[in-house]
């Protein structure tokens, strides 16, 4: 499909150069603020990691544009430098027009500049692409630098950036100099489904469209962020990959592409079919209880169990002949949320479907009486998902707890013996 027949003026998913739109994520937003704390730290050296496609050269990019026009910024690929073509990179960077010198020299000079620029201005920020493609002699060198300091601090503020985990390289004595001063051990995250979501769209509408939810509705933002794990980068081939695959529109299911995924740099472990909202902690759903368009309350579901009903016993006691004294029961594991109805006598309701049991998805609406609960979770499991795949023992520990819960009650309910109330006659 050509970008004139997706109402785009130009294409919305480059791979390369600047993006059209700046879109912010948790994750995102959390490595902006490591990257300023890091500069304005007095010993002010961090890593960045995450695996290719993660948005690292993005992020960077914008950091840097944000920074003052007379701060000394290096930013350097790293990959297969020796001390010397590091460091002559590092220095041209700085405005030196070189001609070849020894190792010595450049260090000789970079050490001067640096310690001049910490002392009258700011310290100089040099920042390392690909550092663990560095030559052995060239990580030498940065042990030297890392190892300048001036009254207000060390000399060189550093941020080394890598597509794998830099643990291992740190834990070798060689790399004290460096170790010693880390600020931050920062591993990047990838968005999550509703942050997918406003990435693509937000893309689209900076392209020109006027309806990027009719060009990747929410069944294709969900898709894509499946087959991306929600790593930007990732996130960008695979829209314009089903952009051109698609003939109409909406972008139809077919049209998307599902690659091998990448894990995450914070542990090797991670397996890259791991569902990307466990790897970014989600907020918790959200109950909005109305009745006849009033909200009667707003609750966050911040316990893994909340019990619904007109006893005051209930997590949400709502005082309506119509409820039942214990109505229906929430069950919450990892990102799914189960809906048990507890053999009401009016029935429970999900979306004007009577359930039994439901798996709940974003804004469904339960209804008990003439109550309506909207259940808000962007992060929620799809309510396609099958029961068996949420925890069964979790659900029967639950309930059993729950039985507890209502013996104790129902107890609580007896009158106490006494020796004043009448005896039988027999």
């Amino acid at each position: 499909m050509d970008l004139g027949t997706a109402g785009l003026t130009e294409q919305p998913f480059p791979t390369h150069g600047k993006p059209l739109a700046v879109v912010t994520y948790a994750s995102k937003v959390a490595a902006l603020e490591m990257l300023a704390d890091t500069r304005k730290h007095r010993s002010g050296l961090s890593l960045l990691q995450g695996p290719p496609l993660s948005g690292k050269t993005t992020l960077i990019r914008g950091f840097v544009e944000s920074l003052p026009d007379d701060h000394a910024i290096a930013v350097i690929d790293g990959k297969g430098l020796n001390t010397t073509r590091l460091l002559i990179s590092i220095l041209r960077q700085f405005g030196y027009d070189l001609e070849t010198s020894s190792a010595n020299e450049l260090l000789g000079l970079l050490r001067v500049f640096a310690l001049q620029q910490a002392a009258s201005h700011e310290a100089p920020l040099l920042i390392i692409e690909n550092t663990h493609e560095l030559n052995p002699s060239a990580l030498r060198a940065l042990c030297e630098l890392a190892e300048l300091r001036v009254r207000t601090g060390h000399a060189v503020k550093m941020i080394l950036v890598s597509d794998r985990s830099l643990k291992a390289m740190m834990t070798a004595r060689a790399m004290a100099p460096i170790a010693s001063r880390l600020v931050h051990d920062f591993h990047l995250r990838p968005m999550n489904r509703a942050e997918t979501k406003e990435y693509l769209q937000a893309k689209l509408q900076a392209a020109g469209s006027q309806f990027p939810a009719f060009v990747f509705p929410d069944s294709i933002c969900e898709d894509i962020w499946r087959a991306s794990g929600g790593w930007p980068g990732i996130v960008d081939r695979v829209a314009l990959l089903a952009l051109a695959r698609s003939h109409s529109l909406p972008v139809s299911l077919s049209s998307i592409e599902h690659p091998s995924l990448p894990p995450g740099t914070w542990d090797d472990t991670v397996q890259a079919d791991v569902e990307p909202d466990r790897l970014v902690p989600a907020a918790p759903p959200r109950l909005i209880v109305t009745n006849n368009g009033s909200v009667m309350s707003d609750v966050t579901m911040t316990r893994k169990r909340i019990l619904l009903g007109r006893s005051a016993h209930n997590d949400i006691a709502i005082n309506s002949r119509f409820i039942s004294r214990h109505h229906a029961l929430l069950v919450r594991h990892a990102s799914t949320t189960f809906l048990m109805d507890l053999n009401s006598s009016n029935g429970t309701f999900v979306n004007s479907i009577r359930v039994s049991n439901h798996v709940l998805s974003h804004d469904d609406v339960i209804t008990i009486g003439h109550h309506r609960i909207k259940f808000h979770d962007p992060h929620a499991t799809p309510g396609d998902v099958t029961s068996h795949e949420f925890d069964d023992t979790a659900i029967m520990k639950t309930l059993e707890d729950m039985r507890n819960l209502l013996a104790r009650e129902n107890t609580a309910l007896l009158p106490t013996a006494s020796e004043n109330l009448p005896t039988i006659q027999t």
